[in-house]
């Protein structure tokens, strides 16, 4: 009797105890607010691979990490440019500067913590071929991807790659950024 009474109050000190545990540690993994800066490569793709070569991006973010749930909102400012390919012999570039709302999904851990990530927004569609053409739009476009973040001592970095899509009048440009990061 006193090994079954042992064993339910051990039972439950376990289970109550879960909660705070798993409390402390998605505690001790997302900060409330964070800011940061991504850069690296934009891979063209469809149509927009056809015209131009592979890019580059360069992002600011702002996150909003609730505590206790693995969901938060991130805002990004994002820059992608891609040159004209060089068998066209023209100079210039088309570029996407764009603004968007997304909400990521992360896997708590201490060590290495893989996310998706997705949203919509406005994005500035513009090119820029010098004796050409000259001209920017703006369009709604949306993305969807993930990632992996891994916490250092007072930031956390990310490797990530997202697939863009922006409506365009009679079709749409894809790309994927694949970026590396630094939250604060």
């Amino acid at each position: 009797m006193k090994r079954s009474l042992f064993a339910v109050a051990l039972s439950g000190m376990a289970l109550v105890s879960l909660p705070f545990a798993a409390r402390a540690q998605v505690s001790a993994v997302a900060k409330p607010f964070q800011f940061g800066i991504a850069a690296g490569a934009a891979l063209p793709m469809d149509q927009l691979k056809d015209a131009t070569d592979m890019g580059f991006n360069v992002t600011g973010t702002i996150g909003f990490n609730p505590q206790l749930i693995p969901l938060g909102i991130r805002v990004d400012v994002a820059y992608n440019s891609f040159g004209i390919k060089g068998s066209f012999n023209i100079p210039g570039n088309i570029h996407f500067t764009s603004v968007t709302g997304n909400l990521v999904w992360s896997i708590p851990s201490t060590v290495v913590s893989p996310y998706f990530i997705g949203g919509a927004g406005l994005y500035n569609a513009a090119a820029d071929i010098p004796g050409f053409f000259s001209g920017s739009n703006n369009k709604f476009g949306f993305n969807i991807g993930g990632g992996i973040k891994m916490p250092l001592s007072g930031f956390d970095t990310f490797l990530e790659a997202r697939y863009n899509q922006v409506q365009g009048n009679g079709g749409s440009a894809k790309f994927i950024p694949i970026t590396f990061g630094l939250m604060f």
